[in-house]
């Protein structure tokens, strides 16, 4: 087993097997078993640990005040089962085959993001934390064989946790490029005329280093730009992942162009409309956003105190 340049300790490795000795066998079970299981996770997370149920009703709260609370109510049982089949499907992807994975997940439109790749252009890939996220990383099953497809992702703390996530998200042919290395690593493979085609999940909160607030669900957000910054510095072509889940267990992905000339859009519409699309896709079955994270918690009273008398600097482009 290699854990390639970064330097694990004995315990970070006996962590990892520790690990991989659970969820590998369970792994193995078929998914309706499995599904099984994601019911009682369900009902641990939502009615017994309560687990983070402030932040969800005061997020479909905020977000749905047209909505009873009946209503409201029935998306959060709903988010909670969905979070239990997350965590198994995710499980089952550590020895799900390429069959399994082409058969569950379907792809559509992606015929243009594969011919800008044969023509040499690099694709930027914009989605959500909707429906099963770690299932998109089978896109690179589908791509030419002359061009690489790549996530970007934050490094877990733990260890052990963290390489059993990149063994799961690297099970499919696609890379994981670390948030801090995006750009060396996609410049590397432009300089070496390798077309790449990049997912940025990109609706987490940022830190308080930001340039954008933006509409999105009735509130004033602060949002991610480093992936449009990135699109416009490559010149490469923009998309949409509009996901679906038609029933339990399958996915339909479906690729939305936003732009083919990145550097020809006003400053930050790209990241404006990627937040419009996200939003009119969770609309459509809410229960499948990851409504449990802090995502408001970076107020834009927050930043103009953090900032002071920069803080319009920041925002110079609005």
């Amino acid at each position: 087993m290699r854990f390639g340049r970064k330097n694990f300790t004995f315990g970070q490795r006996a962590g990892y097997r520790a690990l991989r000795a659970v969820f590998y066998p369970l792994s193995l079970l078929p998914l309706r078993a499995l599904y099984l299981i994601s019911d009682g996770l369900a009902l641990l997370a939502g009615k017994v640990l309560r687990y983070r149920r402030r932040v969800v009703r005061e997020n479909l709260r905020a977000s749905f005040p047209e909505m009873t609370e009946k209503e409201r109510r029935k998306i959060e049982h709903d988010f909670y089962s969905f979070l239990g089949d997350y965590i198994v499907e995710t499980v089952k992807m550590i020895s799900m085959s390429e069959r399994q994975i082409r058969r569950r997940v379907r792809m559509e439109g992606l015929e243009q993001p594969c011919d800008a790749l044969r023509r040499g252009r690099d694709v930027t890939l914009l989605l959500g934390h909707y429906c099963n996220w770690e299932w998109v990383s089978s896109i690179p099953l589908h791509i030419p064989g002359n061009s690489v497809g790549a996530q970007i992702y934050h490094p877990l703390s733990n260890a052990a946790f963290d390489r059993l996530f990149m063994d799961i998200r690297t099970r499919f042919g696609s890379k994981n490029i670390a948030m801090d290395d995006t750009l060396r690593r996609l410049v590397e493979w432009k300089r070496a005329g390798i077309p790449s085609i990049t997912g940025y999940i990109a609706d987490q909160a940022p830190h308080l280093d930001l340039h954008l607030f933006t509409d999105f669900f009735n509130r004033d957000t602060p949002v991610l730009t480093g992936p449009e910054r990135i699109a416009r510095f490559l010149d490469s072509e923009v998309y949409f992942i509009h996901i679906s889940r038609p029933k339990r267990g399958y996915y339909t992905l479906r690729f939305i162009r936003v732009t083919d000339s990145p550097k020809n859009e006003p400053l930050f519409e790209i990241t404006r409309a990627y937040f419009r699309m996200l939003e009119d896709n969770i609309r459509e079955a809410p229960q499948y956003w990851l409504w449990s994270h802090r995502r408001w918690k970076v107020t834009r009273e927050m930043f103009n105190t953090y900032w002071g008398p920069k803080a319009p600097a920041m925002l110079s482009h609005l």
